[in-house]
């Protein structure tokens, strides 16, 4: 597989057309970003990160029918992906309060709510990738009635995927991130599944081994993605 020109570079990965027209090559930076770009550093080897681990992720979701962009690791840093068309929403689940979420309903963090809570926002940068509902997808036509129910249940079933993964992991799922594509009319989750899109606290300590670390300027960021990584490599090979 060869790497091509650059098509896109966004705030943690790079996307490079291959010369296979059909599949992407992924590399993950090290550069994070807060607050909708306003803070911006870089956190040691958490490109490296964030591609094994989602990596790890992908290929046990794949064992469960959840169909995914993922195709192989090329290096510590590097994936190859099917080429999506993306869909413009960002699919939020939530388990336990956290964030934005926290604020908007003046709600404690760490309250646990009775049962996961399934957001979408559009996806636009310039806008702070805005919460909206079923009725806006609808009528600024972002995607069909059919494919939103589809990426809002696929949402529930990683939640418990992944939930099940990490508790071996001494780790709690707070809320995460998703985004999907289609390719011949069928629904793939992309993007990533790492401390970049997910909150991870630790069962015990309710420590957070997530990007709020750098977002909170808590310290540590570096080890927490480690951590994650460490913890989760060690359950699934036990599991």
């Amino acid at each position: 597989m060869e790497k091509l020109a650059l098509r896109y570079e966004g705030k943690a990965k790079k996307v490079y057309d291959t010369d296979q027209s059909e599949y992407f090559w992924v590399a993950y930076k090290d550069d994070a970003t807060a607050f909708n770009g306003e803070k911006k550093g870089q956190i040691a080897d958490k490109g490296e990160v964030n591609n094994l681990l989602s990596a790890l992720f992908f290929e046990e979701l794949e064992k469960s029918g959840i169909p995914t962009h993922y195709v192989r690791l090329i290096s510590n840093r590097d994936m190859l992906v099917r080429r999506l068309e993306m869909i413009p929403l960002e699919v939020v689940v939530r388990n336990i309060v956290a964030g934005s979420l926290s604020k908007r309903l003046g709600v404690e963090e760490g309250y646990v709510l009775s049962q996961p809570v399934v957001e979408l926002y559009y996806k636009d940068d310039a806008l702070g990738d805005p919460l909206v509902n079923e009725s806006h997808v609808s009528a600024m036509g972002w995607a069909s009635a059919v494919v939103v129910q589809e990426v809002q249940a696929l949402g529930l079933k990683i939640n418990e995927l992944l939930k099940k993964i990490l508790v071996k992991a001494g780790i709690d799922l707070i809320d995460f991130k998703l985004e999907f594509g289609i390719v011949d009319g069928k629904v793939y989750l992309g993007d990533e599944i790492s401390p970049d899109t997910c909150r991870y606290w630790d069962i015990e300590t309710r420590e957070k081994l997530d990007k709020d670390r750098f977002r909170r300027d808590l310290g540590r960021v570096e080890e927490a993605y480690q951590e994650v990584f460490r913890r989760v490599k060690e359950a699934l090979a036990h599991s």
